[in-house]
């Protein structure tokens, strides 16, 4: 493989992980339409749809390891390999979690929600919000935007602890609910995660230009 090839193919890579990017803030999105809607139907399509996010992964995986084994890349060309491998297992993981919900949105049925859903698609717009910042920042190599995303799931573990309190005291309340406000905790502790897995990209991003490892998730809330 020629330079110009080798330099091609990174390029094609970080495309790769934008797509993926894309393909999951979508599902994460539709999946919490679908929960607002009560879509059978939407949920179905989530969950058929994760199936191709792991696919794109794997092939972006492979394709890594395979200028990793040929290329023999030094210094940040490395660390772009490696911040991609780390950050596709996130993007996938954030997969499963909108693939979660889907599923918890079919076993609600039609049964009626314990309390109006505020809080939990402010959470999902500001998880979404923190990966498209990270997934920005790695493209643009800027390590100053990837460390303010911390900032964002410190609202995210807030809001995720008020919905819990408001959830438990409901099920104290009346033991009736504690079916459906059970179904509320895991979707809200999925949108927690997906957070959560927004910052690693963001530490990754770090890694990948500045070459250190630096933890952004300690929160402050």
């Amino acid at each position: 493989m020629t330079r110009e090839a080798y330099h091609k193919a990174l390029q094609n890579l970080q495309a790769e992980v934008m797509e993926m990017g894309e393909m999951v803030e979508n599902a994460v999105k539709k999946s919490v339409e679908a929960l607002q809607k009560r879509d059978k139907k939407s949920s179905e399509e989530i969950i058929r749809n994760d199936l191709f996010i792991n696919k794109k992964r794997f092939d972006i995986e492979e394709k890594c390891l395979f200028l990793i084994a040929t290329q023999q890349p030094m210094a940040v060309d490395l660390r772009t390999l490696a911040a991609i491998l780390s950050i596709i297992t996130d993007l996938e993981r954030i997969g499963d979690h909108a693939e979660g919900n889907a599923k918890i949105t079919i076993l609600m049925g039609d049964e009626p929600l314990v309390k109006p859903l505020v809080d939990i698609p402010r959470m999902a717009d500001i998880g979404l919000s923190m990966l498209d910042k990270s997934l920005k920042a790695f493209v643009q190599r800027d390590a100053e935007t990837a460390r303010l995303i911390c900032n964002d799931d410190d609202m995210v573990d807030a809001l995720h602890d008020q919905i819990y309190k408001e959830l438990l005291v409901f099920m104290m309340e009346n033991p009736k609910v504690i079916r459906m406000a059970t179904y509320l905790t895991w979707i809200s502790h999925n949108l927690e995660r997906i957070a959560d897995r927004a910052t690693n990209i963001a530490e990754r991003v770090v890694f990948m230009v500045t070459g250190k490892m630096e933890e952004l998730n300690v929160s402050k809330y």
